[in-house]
């Protein structure tokens, strides 16, 4: 019996961090380095003069304390009435009043913004038209946007088929972009590793989570199925960035080969954010697990992201323990989703960057199991 497994980065469902719309990459780098310079000062436990400069600094330059501002990326919430972070002084001077993270309660977010619907739509007809049995979705908000993007969206389109099931845990991404699963079969049991710390430390490995789903197929063995989304490249220093892949890449490794001690069907999936010839990538196809676009079936463009065109535009991965790479059939990508007109046709409904279903493709493989 035919089994089509799929991976998809969404770039979320239904909202999405405004700070991802703004087109300058460099400008987006910047807010997005400052907002974990930010998070990361404020968890200090004493705010020293140098702390307090540093946050007046971010919070005034991303317009923080303006309630009213249309584009300020980033907000402070502030949940208990005396206990603030910080007032506003006469001039516009920001005073940081809280001495350190136990003056007040609270916390630093991305501030959100609604998906262009005509986007929110082609995300479904991209998800509709590979009809996968089991789809790892990666950024999305929360378990419940999943059940309401199924119900309301995909639900709404001629001749898409519902998932029944559904799952998410949240991860430790304050950003609120979050690896799930839709399912067609029963999810018999879910395993977090959102505490795993990298040895010797007390640094959290993964940047969101690598959970395990135990998914019951219609006959045989149990499939597991380990979803990632590694630390990007986006921001940050690139050597922390790619120590912090190894270190996710590691453990994945770990978790694949306990997960083989309970079933030979085993799936790690996702984002990885590197390509096939990175030391991260090396870490993981090491275990003997075999990349979907290298079975004889694929004989499409080279990368998922983007136009797709090149081998550094592959960074989404559907990998397979042996006993499952002897049971695939065939392995494609679905990129009609994404705007790329001088590459490849798109669907109807997707005119712009503004519309397109995310900048990534969705790669899905078909298994007798």
């Amino acid at each position: 019996m035919t089994f089509r497994i799929a991976t998809f980065n969404a770039e979320n469902l239904f909202r999405r961090p405004r700070v991802f719309a703004v087109e300058d990459a460099s400008e987006r780098r910047e807010i997005l380095e400052d907002f974990a310079t930010l998070v990361s000062v404020l968890d200090h436990e004493t705010y020293t003069a140098g702390d307090k400069k540093k946050i007046a600094g971010i919070l005034r330059k991303h317009d923080v304390p303006d309630s009213q501002s249309k584009s300020r990326p980033i907000v402070v919430n502030e949940t208990r009435g005396g206990a603030k972070l910080f007032a506003v002084k006469q001039g516009g001077v920001i005073e940081i009043t809280a001495e350190g993270r136990a003056d007040w309660v609270g916390w630093a977010e991305l501030v959100r913004d609604d998906l262009n619907w005509d986007a929110v739509r082609n995300t479904a007809l991209a998800i509709a038209e590979v009809d996968a049995d089991v789809l790892l979705t990666v950024e999305v908000e929360d378990r419940l946007a999943l059940h309401r993007f199924d119900a309301q969206v995909l639900g709404e389109l001629p001749r898409a088929r519902r998932y029944p099931f559904n799952m998410l845990i949240d991860g430790n991404d304050s950003r609120g972009i979050d690896v799930g699963l839709f399912s067609r079969r029963p999810i018999r049991s879910v395993r977090s590793h959102i505490f795993d710390t990298v040895p010797g430390s007390d640094r959290l490995v993964f940047s969101r989570d690598c959970p395990e789903f135990e998914i019951e197929p219609d006959r045989g063995k149990p499939l597991w199925l380990l979803g990632n989304h590694f630390k990007s490249k986006g921001f940050g220093d690139p050597a922390d960035s790619l120590a912090k892949r190894n270190a996710q890449a590691r453990r994945v490794a770990e978790i694949y080969r306990a997960a083989l001690e309970r079933s030979g069907r085993v799936v790690v999936a996702g984002d990885l954010n590197d390509t096939p010839d990175s030391e991260p990538l090396g870490l993981l196809l090491d275990t003997g697990l075999r990349d979907a676009m290298t079975h004889d079936s694929y004989t499409g463009a080279p990368g998922t992201y983007g136009t797709g065109t090149s081998p550094r535009q592959k960074i989404d991965y559907l990998m397979f323990s042996p006993d499952l790479w002897k049971r695939v059939e065939a392995v494609d990508v679905e990129r009609r989703g994404i705007w790329a007109p001088n590459t490849f046709e798109s669907f109807d409904t997707v005119t712009s960057k503004a519309t397109q279903a995310s900048d990534h493709a969705l790669l899905y493989a078909d298994l007798d199991i």
